[in-house]
């Protein structure tokens, strides 16, 4: 007998409740007519909105125009991206796509479920004199004779707080807004037989991508083809970061010199994280923490890597000792509230002084970042950096006896031996994504040419792993990288985490005072 429906409290039989009904037993909402009156009436009039022009509204439009010029004709459909699970009924901390962050300007929690569409009009008659007129469709605040009020644990304002309205948020991103219930025909106005062709950036909100595909499908049934892909506008999207505007490099300082501040906590930290049998733990804690104070979050998983730890390059379990004697690889950068981050590398030694053989390797390192520094100049190309640091690295290695070949020769694109100990690059842009404008085209990334206004990462290392047979025994398990955020100027770059020291007797000297302080 099948026992799947048996009430084992009384032993009777009773359909089953739907799987996907049964999260909502642990929550016993009441429901009666009487509660219904009472929660929804008796409520203050709302305060008047505290909304302001936000200060990147100026230049949201000027790359919403950029945009506008480089897909004429097109509707362009950028979502934020919906709430995604943790586990079972709880959600992530809601971060919205970077693409969509920066052609809004919202940052921090803004604005799940929210879609920017971009409607192709008249050359000249769309906003700014573009091609373009954006509508900013969103769930605005639901009034609190709604359920939603008070029973629903997303949006609900009883769960969440109040949501903006469709006016605060045109206030603050200077944005016509829309109910996001229209979008459905707002994509659909004038697609096919030869009219509007939508782009949407895939990957970001299942029912955007749902709706889209639904309108194509309808028109492809009537015969209409779509010559452009979507990746043409993930491709633009990514391609208009690479030259920072003036709200953005302020951003990006701002996010330094917190991380910065950061480093200094754990420095501060290193006696506990020494005391403690998981002192990783303890130094990405403190950053961790100091990041949600200061900032919006970390940009990327911090990696606190002490010891032979420091020779896994993206090591973020985090769960070892930390060690007098050894070296603290310390990985880590702040994103503001606007979604800028930085990325900053220090290895340090955790009882304050290198031994010599850290040192060996340490200055290595800093010598090729300083190559680095001095080929990153306007006109070169953004693989010149890595070559120039390339040539001190297989240089370094050669001089120590650890190729089997001349440095010239390592260096050429056959053999590429001294990889071994660095095989990852020297560089990536930086901005709103740790790994900013990552589908750009290769032509401008890798072969682009370096221009005022990127900002990128310098980050050689050397990584000599504890059971490495082809290096001696006194290397073995030393990790090492030093990472700077960069700026390119007029005139050559800006290193804008100099702040934090490189040279190993200021390091030395700068943890000294902290330690004592």
């Amino acid at each position: 007998m099948d026992d799947a429906n048996l009430d084992r409290t009384d032993g009777t039989w009773h359909e089953d409740q739907p799987v996907e009904d049964r999260g909502s037993n642990r929550s016993q909402r009441p429901g009666s007519a009487a509660f219904l009156e009472f929660v929804t009436s008796g409520w203050a009039e709302r305060p008047p909105s505290q909304a302001t022009r936000s200060a990147a509204a100026e230049f949201t439009a000027a790359r919403r125009s950029a945009l506008s010029a480089r897909l004429r004709g097109r509707r362009l459909v950028i979502p934020a991206g919906t709430f995604k699970v943790r586990s079972n009924d709880t959600d992530y901390r809601f971060r919205p796509h970077s693409a969509f962050a920066h052609l809004t300007g919202l940052g921090v929690e803004q604005e799940p479920d929210a879609v920017l569409v971009l409607h192709p009009v008249e050359d000249g008659a769309g906003d700014d004199g573009s091609g373009h007129h954006a509508v900013l469709y969103m769930r605005p605040l639901a009034g609190r004779d709604s359920s939603e009020f008070f029973s629903d644990s997303r949006y609900g304002e009883f769960w969440v707080g109040a949501r903006p309205t469709l006016e605060d948020l045109e206030t603050v991103t200077g944005i016509a807004t829309a109910h996001v219930d229209d979008l459905r025909d707002a994509v659909a106005k004038d697609v096919g037989d030869g009219g509007v062709q939508v782009l949407v950036v895939p990957d970001v909100d299942p029912g955007v991508e749902a709706v889209v595909e639904e309108i194509r499908a309808q028109e492809a049934a009537r015969g209409a083809q779509q010559a452009d892909r979507d990746e043409h506008l993930v491709e633009a999207l990514s391609e208009l970061r690479l030259v920072k505007d003036a709200y953005e490099i302020e951003q990006m300082r701002l996010a330094v010199a917190t991380t910065v501040e950061g480093f200094e906590k754990v420095v501060r930290a290193l006696p506990a994280a020494r005391a403690h049998v998981r002192g990783e733990r303890v130094v990405e804690g403190t950053f961790v923490g100091h990041a949600r104070q200061e900032g919006n979050a970390v940009g990327y998983e911090t990696i606190a890597a002490a010891g032979d730890h420091a020779t896994t390059l993206h090591w973020i379990d985090n769960d070892g000792q930390v060690r007098a004697g050894e070296l603290l690889l310390l990985d880590a950068g702040v994103e503001v509230d606007s979604l800028y981050t930085a990325d900053i590398t220090r290895t340090l030694p955790v009882d304050g002084t290198f031994t010599e053989v850290q040192r060996r390797v340490y200055q290595a390192v800093l010598d090729a970042a300083d190559a680095a520094f001095a080929a990153a100049v306007p006109g070169a190309r953004f693989r010149d950096v890595h070559a120039a640091a390339m040539e001190v690295i297989a240089d370094r290695l050669a001089q120590w006896g650890l190729l089997p070949v001349t440095a010239a020769e390592s260096l050429l694109p056959e053999n590429q031996h001294h990889r071994r100990w660095m095989v990852h690059g020297t560089s990536h842009h930086l901005g709103i994504d740790v790994h900013d404008c990552a589908q750009a085209r290769a032509e401008l990334y890798l072969d682009g040419v370096l221009e005022p206004g990127m900002v990128f990462t310098i980050e050689p290392g050397l990584y000599f792993k504890s059971d490495d047979l082809r290096v001696p025994a006194e290397y073995r398990g030393i990790g090492v990288r030093i990472e700077d955020d960069v700026l390119m100027t007029a005139d050559g770059n800006e290193n804008l985490s100099a702040a934090l020291p490189r040279d190993p007797d200021a390091v030395e000297a700068w943890m000294a005072g902290l330690l004592r302080g």
